[in-house]
């Protein structure tokens, strides 16, 4: 696991609240000079702690007004029929997630369409053509009440 200290904990902070910071502004943030902070930055990037940079677009704001849960249920628990969904998933852009579970079902999806009727198209055209699946449960989203991209580091301690 790679060592991290404080500072490069307040980078990934720094970072995470605004991936559009400048290094300049990143280095005063963190208490060090330019050149040993955009180090550190490449460092992490390295080391595969920082993954990449993007802007967060706003869904409603797109005409995405709509999220649902979809749960699925696979038809048989084998290899190849995960594989064939997997890859059938991959090709949807709808689906802005998906998570193989355990439990009473098999995955959890995160759809976003316009709008119900968006969905039922979804559903009947595009989901029912995907492999495997034996079941499906619905769960329209009727209000957000967190929505972040932040992955949660406190528990991590600094490492001199």
């Amino acid at each position: 696991m790679y060592k991290l200290d404080q500072i490069d904990l307040d980078i990934l902070a720094a970072l995470q609240a605004d991936g559009r910071i400048t290094n300049v502004a990143l280095a005063r943030q963190v208490g060090l000079s330019p050149t040993p902070c955009l180090e550190r930055v490449k460092s992490l990037e390295a080391a595969g702690l920082i993954q990449g940079y993007a802007a967060r677009l706003s869904p409603a704001a797109l005409g995405l007004g709509l999220t649902v849960f979809v749960q699925i249920g696979i038809e048989r628990t084998s290899q190849a029929v995960f594989d064939d969904f997997r890859r059938a998933v991959l090709a949807i852009p709808e689906i802005q997630e998906c998570h193989m579970v355990a439990g009473g079902y098999d995955y959890l999806l995160k759809v976003r369409v316009p709008d119900m009727a968006a969905y039922r198209h979804f559903l009947g055209a595009v989901l029912s053509g995907v492999p495997g699946i034996r079941e499906t449960h619905t769960y329209p989203v009727m209000e957000e009440v967190k929505d972040s991209s932040a992955v949660p580091f406190g528990h991590l301690v600094a490492q001199a």
